[in-house]
């Protein structure tokens, strides 16, 4: 039987106050605490993704910065790999979070990582999240923000208005470039 594979993306979302503090919710069916992510939609790119998933899961607007790592995790009989991107939230929440998700708290770095649920989240946030922190701490902007309303934009013109064929000898990588290197993985290994 060929292994199932699922796409998710997300974030080290990080909210500042007299101190950093690094968002985790809690799924309603489960009541796991987990960092902001969620699946992929079909053909949705994974920045795209991972802010639509930080903002219907905090309820928080973001802007996302620099990509982070990738997490896996093996189940019965799919694999998932999650991508990740520091993220910053605006200080208020502009709606409610998605009602899959119980509650969100706002805590700093070594509370969030005790909190976390699943083992390969708590290592990566144990790895990662102190440089994350650091970086929002110091204003690092890797390169310019994104917010999920651009995203949002960007994705409405290109179902509206037909794309451009683009220039693949850009030196920025494809947004869905895991996402076809897990397809063709798992393609050439399931016949």
């Amino acid at each position: 039987m060929a292994r199932m594979h699922v796409l998710a993306a997300g974030g080290i979302v990080v909210r500042h106050g007299p101190a950093p503090l690094v968002a985790v919710v809690q799924r309603r069916k489960d009541r796991g605490w987990v960092l902001p992510k969620g699946k992929l939609k079909p053909d949705e790119a994974p920045i795209a993704a991972a802010l639509r998933e930080a903002m219907e899961e905090t309820g928080h607007e973001v802007e996302v910065f620099e990509f982070l790592g990738v997490t896996s995790h093996q189940g019965h009989d799919t694999l998932k790999l999650s991508q990740f991107w520091r993220m910053q939230a605006g200080d208020a929440p502009v709606r409610s979070p998605a009602r899959d998700i119980r509650a969100v708290d706002w805590l700093p770095l070594v509370e969030a990582v005790a909190r976390l649920s699943n083992p390969h989240e708590k290592a990566f946030l144990g790895g990662v999240g102190p440089s994350a922190v650091a970086a929002a701490t110091i204003g690092l902007r890797a390169r310019p923000g994104i917010t999920a309303t651009d995203a949002m934009a960007e994705l409405r013109a290109m179902v509206v208005e037909p794309a451009a064929p683009r220039d693949r000898s850009a030196s920025a990588p494809s947004p869905g470039l895991l996402r076809r290197f897990v397809q063709g993985w798992t393609t050439s290994r399931s016949g």
